[in-house]
């Protein structure tokens, strides 16, 4: 894909999570690779407004290499997300309602229901908390994606990695729905049945091959 397409195809993204009431308040962002860095939304511009010519480039040590605005304030753990998973080729993090609600409890989702296993693993971890835009969430948010390729971030919302802009959006759309799934069983006083790491290895190497996973 060439830079003009990468840049639409961000912001086409962007516009989509906050379409779908996943941006509160100008929150979230969305980058992706490109030249041995990223480009990534930049910091208080609404998406209605955003255009590709107003991507940020940066390095992976956080330089801006070209673009007039200031980067998301979030651009920490998007470096240090793709430095440490070269399988990431795309990152969305939202405050989607549901999903941020249950980061607000600091607890993850269990495999409830086998569509955990398109987050990548047999959950999705909430990570220990830290203020935003820092290096501590940074690290947090690294840690708890080993294995994964979804995190819930304590008392802040979801950060989803992708093999691709449309893998990424699709898990984090997904994360806001099983997170909403999951409040309400908890609501009505129910205890959920947990699938096994067994099933979950099955449903994952399913969906492998389905080319399901982004």
């Amino acid at each position: 894909m060439n830079e003009q397409a990468l840049r639409a195809e961000i912001v086409a993204v962007a516009q989509a999570i906050d379409r779908a009431g996943f941006c509160p308040s100008k929150s979230g962002n969305v980058s992706a690779r490109f030249e041995g860095g990223l480009l990534i939304t930049p910091s208080g511009l609404p998406y209605a407004q955003t255009k590709p010519e107003d991507l940020i480039h940066l390095s992976l040590d956080g330089a801006v290499l070209s673009g007039a605005r200031k980067p998301s304030s979030e651009w920490p753990f998007h470096v240090e997300i793709y430095k440490a998973r070269p399988d990431a080729q795309a990152i969305v993090h939202t405050h989607s309602p549901r999903a941020t609600a249950l980061s607000c409890t600091r607890r993850g989702i269990p495999a409830f229901h086998y569509m955990i296993a398109l987050c990548g693993g047999a959950d999705v971890r909430c990570a220990d908390y830290a203020t935003f835009g820092t290096p501590e969430l940074a690290t947090n948010a690294v840690q708890a994606l080993e294995g994964r390729k979804a995190v819930l971030l304590a008392n802040h919302g979801v950060i989803a990695l992708g093999g691709s802009l449309a893998g990424a959006h699709q898990i984090v759309a997904e994360v806001e729905n099983l997170s909403g799934q999951y409040l309400d069983i908890l609501a009505a006083g129910l205890e959920p049945v947990i699938l096994d790491t067994e099933e979950m290895a099955r449903v994952s190497a399913k969906f492998a091959g389905y080319g399901k996973v982004g």
